[in-house]
């Protein structure tokens, strides 16, 4: 290091500790964002202070100097625990990555004026550095804790484990991503037999007690692994003893006495007391929240929901408010306009005399808002206030917790509201009408699997079902499904990875279902409301729910489920209608849907904004119209073997074809097929009048088209079908065997080889693309060679065709403009990108095989280990789903930036699965391709996802 960087990292060393120390022995505690704000404005004061203290040219000289430098700034300033409060905060809601989702809308929240228990937030880079270190809180963090706790208990007046002003405490997770119900929560921190005592003076014994005896279940089970079953036991054999229903029903002495029940519980279950000192349970329940980012349920959620990149969970410790207080108590969950429909109405749920976890974890299957606006009107007016006000400064519906204590309002949680598909677009529009947002920001609003639920089908027709209902429940997560049924999580997942569809029944869920829950198709719960575990996570992945249905009785260990005097076993079929609430018995029809009202106006939006086109994969004139009235711009990638399987007589002439063993009797089976090729192409180009067709000649391996089954089977069907013996057919077929048929006689390798098979399927372009023509039909046909590897193949297939399109022209009398263009899918061809667009009038990326011939993975093979290459992190994404950017991506972007430097003009798109695929289409468009084709139905989400990227 040269003597100029050790120098000014020395001075500077010194100076900002010294500064830092003077102001802050200065400063009240009130002013501690002096130095903390660095948090907030860290770019410009990094890049003030380097200019300011570093000499330029030590600063070029030794890149460690500048290293060093960020390095003591960091570490002077690196905050780790956030307080916040009433009119003030030391976060803002731009601080998620470091504050999570909940801890930066609290000091959002808390900053605007709105009554927030006061707290503190210990940040996501704590966690992280606590998993580091062997999973012990980092030095120094528990100072740093302590001395935020002060200044919480000087807001309140209140202090932890203190009898006489007792103060109770909540210690929450939340990650920068919203994982509802993953992470773990404790309530009611701080109680001992000391401090209980003083809380029945304050407040009264059986609200005292009751919080107690919360508190003892919640830690036991979520800090000390206590199985919940074993506090609840206690609980339902003291209801059942004094014959009540209800917690709310047990009395104050019953709650001391199940107090002492559950300590003992305790006792047995660990061997030791309950620890009874507040300071090491608010200790040992930052560890559990800590620990549970790296749960089994929580790693589950984030890979079913492809999110990495985060540092670890915060952790939110807040004053306890109170909701079982009483009847002037309660609490309840909300969004402020209805998740499932989109309605701009408050939606969600009041539980009186209840704690938040009653609503959320279903345990009570709780009433609508209107029990809440007849109980406690003017918490309910300021309730009402509180979301038009949170709503206008997020500009989003919001998703919110809150309590009522003795008649005032305190307001626990906001974030950004799941949402389904219909919802999400009907707010997005809405919004826009209502001026809270513009058409270009709205965009956003909208994620691309909310378009894909909306795409996915309904019921046919709701009436015919009548007869079978069941049952109704609440309509908690929109949409049909259809599945068998099974009653635990681990049978779900069996079956779904055995290709069946199944409905997973529940009393009721829990975080530890996610798995199952994700594999099944819809979910029915028997308690529970619209804002329960079960419903909120269904909204966020779209699957149907239908929860808290009361006539059903669920026995999970028998695998059956009784509804009134029928017998539901697993297996069964059932059908859910999760936009009624019906439970519908046997296996009810679905149909597709279709683009309306709100949907079509949200799209024009979208497209208003894209640069990149969108087309369609389409082999049929149905297929080819379902695309365009999803907006598609045409076909990018028509297969025309797809046509020979459309009916036996076709499929009999492929096989004479492959069969043939002169061009003659080759060119006799392929006069057989021409007219079937030219009337599919007919309709086609009907259903695209005005937009282009790309048809990509015939490319895969000839095996494909013949029987299946033994030998013998597949020899007696081919004599049958093409009149030849049995030993010529044998014959026949051991010259046509390979050992890799996908790397073998396929693609451009076929029309090079029998140039008859090539001038048949382009004559029946030429022939119905004429006579569409001549019907007044703009036909814009474009011919996609496949599989080519080097500009000779090309070059021999492009010659061919242009001759068969000079013969027809004459022959017909007539003429139209076409392209002929080809498949980019061998690696080498996208190496020679240049050589091969002298020939090509654009490239169509076939990212599937390009994919599979990248990775040397076999499509047909890599299920065997793909689920472990994932598991083991070794691969992020299955690459047939999503886009390998680094490898497959930068042949793209190679043979994109070759083809053009030689063919200024050239067309470039892609049309394999990945055109569909939000993340893959972000990738295309920064990387200036022209289009992407994708299956019809997946054509809205592609025009989103090309929107987003210009905003």
């Amino acid at each position: 290091m040269h003597a100029s960087a050790i120098y000014v990292y020395l001075c500077m060393y010194i100076y900002v500790h010294v500064a830092v120390a003077v102001h802050v022995s200065h400063l009240p505690c009130s002013s501690r964002s002096y130095i903390k704000k660095t948090r907030q404005e860290n770019v410009s004061l990094r890049k003030h202070s380097i200019s300011k203290y570093c000499p330029k040219s030590a600063l070029q000289e030794d890149n460690i100097t500048t290293d060093l430098f960020l390095f003591v700034l960091d570490t002077i300033n690196m905050q780790r625990v956030f307080t916040f409060g009433k009119g003030r905060s030391e976060g803002n809601k731009g601080m998620k990555s470091l504050l999570g989702g909940k801890g930066a809308n609290l000091a959002e929240m808390a900053s605007i004026g709105l009554s927030v228990p006061p707290g503190l937030t210990i940040s996501t880079e704590a966690c992280q550095e606590y998993q580091q270190v062997g999973k012990k809180l980092p030095e120094g963090l528990w100072d740093e804790i302590i001395e935020g706790l002060s200044i919480v208990e000087k807001d309140m007046g209140a202090f932890l484990g203190d009898p006489s002003k007792p103060l109770l405490l909540s210690v929450r997770s939340g990650a920068a991503i919203s994982m509802p119900g993953m992470m773990d929560t404790v309530l009611n921190l701080g109680l001992n037999d000391e401090v209980v005592a003083g809380l029945a003076a304050k407040s009264g014994e059986r609200f005292a007690y009751d919080s107690y005896r919360r508190f003892l279940d919640m830690f036991g089970n979520v800090v000390m692994g206590i199985p919940h079953s074993l506090f609840d036991e206690k609980l339902e054999t003291m209801k059942n003893a004094k014959g009540i229903n209800l917690d709310t029903d047990l009395t104050a002495a019953d709650l001391k006495e199940l107090v002492e029940e559950y300590k003992a519980v305790y006792f047995e279950a660990k061997g030791e007391n309950f620890p009874s000192d507040p300071k090491k349970q608010l200790e040992l329940s930052i560890k559990a929240v800590f620990d549970s980012w790296d749960s089994p349920r929580a790693n589950k959620y984030r890979s079913i929901n492809q999110i990495t990149g985060l540092k670890g969970t915060a952790v939110n410790i807040q004053c306890m408010v109170f909701g079982n207080m009483g009847n002037t108590s309660g609490t309840g969950v909300l969004f402020t306009r209805n998740p499932s429909t989109g309605e701009n109405k408050l939606y969600g749920e009041f539980l009186i005399n209840a704690q938040g976890e009653d609503v959320v974890a279903g345990i009570r299957t709780p009433e609508d808002l209107n029990t809440m606006k007849n109980c406690m009107p003017e918490a309910y007016k300021e309730l009402v206030e509180n979301c038009e006000i949170l709503e206008r400064h997020y500009k989003d519906m919001m998703d919110i917790e809150f309590t009522v204590q003795e008649n005032r309002l305190w307001m626990l949680q906001c974030r950004s509201g799941k949402r389904t598909g219909k919802g999400a677009v009907r707010i997005a529009v809405d919004m826009v009408n209502e001026g809270l947002v513009d058409t270009r920001s709205v965009v956003k609003m909208v994620e691309p699997q909310h378009l894909d639920q909306l795409l996915h089908p309904q019921f046919e027709d709701p009436s015919s079902y009548k007869d079978h209902v069941l049952a109704k429940g609440l309509p908690a997560s929109p949409g049909a499904a259809v599945g068998q049924v099974v009653f635990c999580a681990e049978d779900a997942e069996t079956w779904h990875a055995q290709g069946k569809t199944v409905i997973l029944v529940r009393t009721e869920t829990s975080p530890e279902d996610v798995g199952g829950m994700h594999a099944a198709v819809g979910i029915l719960t028997a308690r529970g409301g619209m804002t329960s575990h079960a419903a909120v996570v269904a909204r966020g992945w779209g699957k149907c729910c239908v929860s808290g249905c009361p006539d059903i009785r669920v026995n999970e260990s028998e695998k059956v489920v009784l509804v009134g005097d029928k017998l539901v076993k697993e297996g069964d079929w059932m059908s859910l209608n999760g936009s009624t609430g019906e439970v519908i018995l046997g296996k009810q029809p679905l149909a597709p849907p279709a683009m309306t009202g709100d949907l079509e106006v949200f799209m024009a939006w979208a497209d208003q904004i894209r640069r990149l086109k969108v087309m369609a994969n389409a082999d049929t004139p149905e297929d080819a119209l379902t695309a365009r009235n999803n907006g598609a711009e045409g076909i990018g990638l028509c297969r025309t073997e797809h046509m020979f399987f459309a009916s036996d007589e076709r499929i009999k002439a492929v096989r004479k074809m492959i069969m043939a063993v002169t061009v003659e009797q080759r060119k006799a089976a392929l006069d057989l097929l021409l007219p079937y090729q030219r009337a599919d192409f007919e309709g086609i180009f009907r259903a695209m009048d005005g937009l282009p067709v790309t048809i990509r000649l015939l490319d895969p391996p000839l095996h494909e088209f013949l029987p299946e089954g033994d030998i013998e089977q597949i020899v007696g069907e081919l004599t049958v079908d093409t009149g030849m013996t049995e030993d010529e057919v044998y014959t026949r077929i051991e010259k046509l065997s390979e050992v890799n048929p996908m790397l073998g006689f396929r693609g451009c390798r076929l029309g090079i080889s029998y140039p008859e098979l090539t001038e048949m399927q382009v004559r029946a372009i030429f022939q119905a693309a004429i006579l569409l023509s001549n019907q007044g039909y703009t036909v814009l046909p474009e011919i996609m060679v496949p599989l080519i590897g080097t500009p000779q193949e090309l070059s021999h297939q492009v010659s061919l065709i242009r001759g068969v399109a000079k013969k027809v022209f004459s022959e017909m009398g007539t003429s139209l403009n076409y392209k002929v263009g080809t498949m980019i899918e061998i690696p080498r061809a996208a190496l020679v990108a240049d050589e091969i667009a002298m020939e090509a009038e654009f490239f169509s990326f076939g990212t599937n095989d390009l994919t599979q011939m990248t990775f040397g993975y076999s499509r047909d093979d890599v299920g065997k280990f793909l689920p472990i290459y994932l598991a083991k992190g070794i691969l992020q994404n299955d690459p047939f789903e999503v886009l390998d950017q680094k490898g497959v991506g930068q042949l793209i972007k190679m043979a994109t930036e070759r083809g053009r430097a030689a063919r200024p003009n050239l067309k470039v798109g892609i049309c394999g699965e990945h055109g569909g695929e939000p993340s893959s289409v972000a990738f295309f468009a920064e990387a200036g391709l022209d289009y992407v084709s994708c299956s019809p139905f997946r054509v809205p989400i592609a025009r989103l996802a090309a929107a987003q990227v210009v905003v």
